[in-house]
């Protein structure tokens, strides 16, 4: 499932069928002689697609300087020397502009984990090594960009409605993939058997909170070590610790 929430449709604007050519095309489009198809405007899709990176780039820059809730809309577009008109043609708004960033970061992180359960080594891994494995793949994608990571751990926070709904998709999605995760390690017998749900929501959130701090405080701690406490979070409320040893949760199954 991929929660992005789309903004307008980024297809130029007002783009209708051209009249059937009744010639050759012209050189360098690609089309066969007799192909009344129209070529497609790659030179206005690579245009527009500059111009979108470019509108992302900038506000990165301005809501880690100045904050989400003072940068407007027309601050942006200066900035990015794009018209208001043609922002609009990409984002619905600045909560879609805001969206966009917070879903790029939270794809990165999902995508990481995911990469890391492709590999056979994980698939027979035991609980213990593949939650670090997992959680250190998730952070080092997340922090790859520091404001980036503050945009979508801080500046997404009290940011809007469609914004905070955003985030509670992706934290759904979390939560069902770590519960799968938990019920994996009760099936080996590596974590005690109990309802995991309220205590991934806790996790999740423990874990943003923990994203968020290194992201105000990049210079004093690494993401290894943020990684690494991720790891004992984890793995207390599957009952077990870091060191090896159990917890002491009582298995409700017995």
């Amino acid at each position: 499932m991929d929660p992005v929430r789309k903004s307008r449709d980024t297809s130029p604007a007002g783009t209708g069928r051209s009249p059937a050519r009744t010639g050759p095309p012209p050189a360098g489009t690609g089309q066969s002689p007799g192909d009344t198809t129209p070529a497609p405007d790659r030179t206005g899709q690579t245009r527009r697609a500059r111009r979108r990176e470019r509108l992302l780039t900038t506000a990165t820059e301005l809501f880690t300087t100045r904050g989400y809730p003072a940068t407007s809309i027309e601050r942006i577009c200066v900035t990015a020397r794009v018209s208001i008109r043609s922002f609009y043609e990409e984002f619905e708004g600045r909560e879609a502009l805001l969206i966009a960033l917070h879903n790029d970061v939270a794809r990165s992180g999902m995508e990481a984990a995911l990469t890391v359960l492709s590999d056979p080594a994980t698939e027979s891994a035991d609980t213990r090594d593949r939650i670090t494995a997992l959680t250190r793949a998730y952070v080092d994608a997340v922090t790859a960009d520091p404001a980036a990571t503050r945009i979508a751990f801080v500046e997404v926070i009290g940011a809007g409605r469609a914004v905070e709904d955003q985030r509670l998709l992706w934290r759904g999605l979390w939560s069902d993939f770590l519960t799968g995760e938990a019920e994996r390690a009760v099936e080996r017998g590596e974590a005690v058997r109990r309802d995991y749900a309220l205590a991934m929501v806790a996790l999740i959130g423990a874990v943003n909170e923990l994203v968020g701090h290194w992201a105000r405080n990049t210079s004093m701690f690494s993401p290894l070590m943020l990684a690494d406490e991720v790891v004992h979070h984890a793995l207390a409320v599957l009952g077990l610790s870091a060191d090896g040893a159990r917890g002491g949760l009582v298995d409700e199954g017995k």
